[in-house]
């Protein structure tokens, strides 16, 4: 981004395409993009649905519901370590493909948790349902890159990440919902189902595609490693980890260490999360406003946004008690930076990969489960809800910073 100047559209939009494949027919916007963000609710939705049923998992295999939540964590281990593994190979098998075959095995992996007899078969399928999972993004948001024409792309990425943000609330009110009413295991029979849907929804919806023979599976990987040999982009994806870092952190702070005034409280801290949503609902409509800035300026700007309002936060809930509407108000600002700085984030990258759109994106994803897998330590180990804040606006300052030197260096 560095070596050219202002302009009113990123130079992602911008750069001639490199070969006839890196530019084939312009996908619909309207058709494409609601599609791909129905889908990306439902497979992001399975890190969040054990949240609310983990004292019904605890009950049903006869352990705590600490021991419950290891659920969660085994989910993001094989989460981000699927980016890895299918995300350059959607360079080789083609976007369209690997999401319809993902999303099939991923409605197997996710019936199969419903049918999970105890803790430890439990977080095994959980490890898989993560890898099967994780052929969604990558080439969701290379296809997007692709296929939408440039001048509605950065809108079409930030309605796709908008939605894996909104997929942490609407994943965890879904989910509390159905338990309730005809118990945890219809939870995933239910998702599983869907999933089926969702593959032919995207078969119908999206376009064929155009691979390259003369491209194999290694050296998709191998551009992996090319990718990460560039001093800028390493920089970006440091910056990348810290984003789900602090947004998670923030909601486990709350949880497991909010004020007093919330402790115990789960009908205030659901209207908490679901208050946030109209802020990634706001943001792409905002979007054609927000890419007058190159990426990396839209980067900083919002983290720095983010960690001031974590610290505004941190010194407003050190008397114990915090004002729910004030920190509802926070909170909404504090979730529209943070989906302001995810697609600008995908664009930075993407920008970089040249013709391994695939692996970059890849990278992108497993740095930002990264960052999420780490964000509920980070909160349980701050302690009390003031010092959660403190800490996360100092990583989120940190990940500003990063991104700076990125765009320093590739100048």
């Amino acid at each position: 981004m560095a070596a050219m100047p202002f302009a009113t559209k990123p130079p992602s939009e911008t750069r001639p395409p490199e070969t006839p494949e890196a530019a084939p027919e312009s996908a619909s916007f309207l058709r494409t993009v609601p599609a791909l963000c129905a889908v990306g609710v439902l497979i992001v939705g399975q890190l969040y649905t054990v949240l609310p049923v983990l004292g019904l998992l605890a009950d049903s295999w006869s352990t705590t519901a600490a021991a419950a939540g290891w659920t969660t964590t085994a989910f993001v281990v094989g989460y981000a370590a699927g980016f890895l593994f299918w995300g350059p190979l959607s360079d080789r098998l083609g976007r369209r493909n690997l999401m319809i075959l993902g999303l099939l095995l991923t409605a197997l992996t996710t019936a199969a948790v419903a049918a999970a007899p105890n803790l430890a078969v439990g977080c095994t399928i959980r490890v898989v349902q993560g890898l099967s999972a994780a052929t969604f993004a990558p080439p969701a948001f290379a296809y997007i890159a692709e296929r939408i024409e440039p001048a509605r792309r950065v809108a079409a990425m930030t309605w796709l990440t908008s939605s894996f943000l909104a997929a942490g609330v609407l994943g965890q009110v879904y989910a509390q919902s159905v338990a309730d009413a005809a118990g945890w295991r219809t939870v995933f029979v239910i998702c599983a189902a869907a999933m089926i849907g969702g593959a032919l929804l995207l078969r119908g919806v999206l376009a064929p595609d155009r691979t390259s023979a003369a491209t194999s599976s290694l050296d998709a990987y191998r551009a992996m490693g090319r990718l990460l040999t560039k001093p800028s982009l390493v920089l970006l994806l440091l910056t990348t980890v810290t984003l789900l870092c602090g947004f998670v952190a923030v909601y486990t702070g709350l949880q497991v260490a909010g004020p007093a005034n919330l402790a115990g409280d789960p009908d205030t801290m659901l209207l908490l999360r679901a208050g946030s949503l109209p802020a990634m609902v706001l943001v792409p409509l905002v979007t054609p406003f927000l890419v007058r800035l190159p990426a990396v300026h839209r980067v900083v700007t919002a983290l720095l946004l983010a960690a001031l309002v974590s610290a505004a936060s941190a010194l407003l809930s050190r008397g114990g008690d915090i004002d729910v509407v004030l920190l509802a108000a926070l909170l909404f600002v504090f979730v529209f930076a943070i989906a302001v700085t995810a697609p600008a984030l995908v664009e930075a990258i993407g920008a970089q990969a040249a013709g391994a759109r695939g692996a970059a994106v890849a990278l992108y994803t497993f740095a930002l489960f990264i960052g999420a897998s780490v964000g509920p330590l980070l909160a349980t180990a701050a302690g009390d809800c003031s010092t959660v804040f403190a800490v996360i606006a100092g990583v989120l300052g940190t990940g500003a910073v990063l991104a700076a030197l990125g765009h320093r260096v590739r100048r």
